[in-house]
């Protein structure tokens, strides 16, 4: 007779169940406000909140509504509670039972390469997803040379990858200012001895030296012809650039989403900025050609997710079935991006003030800033 015991679940294969589409049932013990506000979501997972204080006189009342046959996993803020209850569930007899290895504060920090495609000139483009926090970032790889685009605050996984694949990272690059995360940018360029890229108009305020990313000013990336090229796209902050890389992709930063588009209101310039947003989302990427693949900096969904977990979208079919690109008046779309917005991300403005060096907070201060959704998004409620 086997003893049922309860197991370790790594955010890593948390992230390929739900990429994967696996049947998974979560009991989150967080409190209900926590649980509310950010949870885990994708794929087949199911999910329950019942939190930990109702639950510490034993787990007999929570068992009918916990189905057998699938894999259990029991979430928390940062795994010790996870554990209580999921010991509870194994000595009620239950089977397959799991809890979160580190929990919520794991699950937002882990980062999951996806590989979007070869390069003409013979690299690959990488996307990795920070699947638990709704954040994209890249990696180009060119002739042993590497670019990171919107880097985040865990550099040490980028720094792995490029040596794992032979490279040096010689740029690291931001389309914008960012509010929900920390820009790990400016670090890893120090780290690796690289160049650190920003737009100049979203960098009055800061604090370091930097390479102004200006439109027209390309930047190659190793031996061949595989460039990044800019283009201004103000709307979502007033330095926001796209680029374009090797003709085929789209980096559009937080200014499109593969569901939704940028907001506006996170510097506090909401009515100041509407109209460069529906500029560029209308005219400037409208004369870019439909077949580019839309590489946003965020997701707000698990619905964007896509085949290997990757984030994308063509750019002429984000034109018939996003609805941020679909607004027909003007009032009609200032009012969309102006009113009724989801509440602003978690510490947005010192996560601000700290990608502007104006403040140096710890790294449990920073975890603790970036917890929670990104809510760039006017549609991600």
């Amino acid at each position: 007779m086997t003893t049922a015991t309860m197991q370790a679940m790594t955010p890593q294969q948390l992230t390929r169940k739900i990429v994967n589409h696996e049947e998974l049932f979560i009991l989150d013990v967080r409190n209900t406000s926590e649980f509310d506000n950010w949870k885990i979501e994708g794929g087949k997972a199911e999910i329950l909140n019942i939190p930990y204080f109702d639950l510490l006189d034993g787990v007999d009342e929570a068992l009918d509504k916990i189905p057998s046959g699938k894999d259990i996993l029991v979430v928390c803020a940062k795994e010790g509670s996870s554990i209580f209850v999921a010991e509870q569930l194994v000595e009620a007899g239950r089977t397959n039972i799991y809890y979160l290895r580190g929990g919520m504060k794991a699950w937002s920090e882990h980062i999951e390469p996806v590989k979007v495609g070869d390069l003409k000139g013979g690299g690959e483009l990488y996307q990795f997803v920070r699947i638990g926090k709704g954040c994209l970032s890249y990696m180009v790889l060119s002739g042993g040379v590497a670019a990171v685009i919107d880097t985040l605050r865990m550099t040490d996984v980028y720094e792995q990858f490029a040596r794992d694949k032979g490279a040096v990272i010689k740029h690291t690059l931001d389309t914008h200012l960012h509010a929900d995360h920390i820009s790990g940018g400016r670090t890893l360029a120090e780290k690796a001895g690289a160049t650190y890229w920003l737009p100049p108009k979203d960098a009055t305020e800061v604090t370091f030296k930097y390479e102004p990313i200006e439109e027209g000013k390309d930047i190659a990336v190793g031996q061949s012809s595989i460039r990044i090229e800019p283009i201004y796209s103000p709307g979502h902050t007033i330095g926001s650039t796209s680029f374009v890389i090797d003709e085929q992709y789209l980096l559009s930063g937080d200014i499109l989403f593969v569901e939704s588009i940028g907001r506006p209101d996170l510097a506090g310039k909401a009515e100041d900025w509407v109209a460069d947003l529906r500029t560029t989302l209308y005219e400037t990427y409208k004369h870019l050609s439909d077949d580019l693949i839309v590489l946003p900096a965020h997701f707000g969904k698990a619905t964007e997710l896509g085949e290997g977990g990757k984030v994308a979208g063509r750019l002429g079919d984000l034109f018939k079935s996003n609805p941020g690109l679909n607004i027909d008046s003007d009032a009609e779309f200032r009012a969309v991006v102006t009113e009724n917005l989801p509440p602003q991300p978690n510490a947005y403005q010192d996560i601000r003030l700290t990608n502007m060096g104006q403040i140096s907070p710890t790294e449990d201060e920073q975890r603790e800033m970036e917890l929670g959704p990104n809510r760039c998004a006017v549609h991600d409620k």
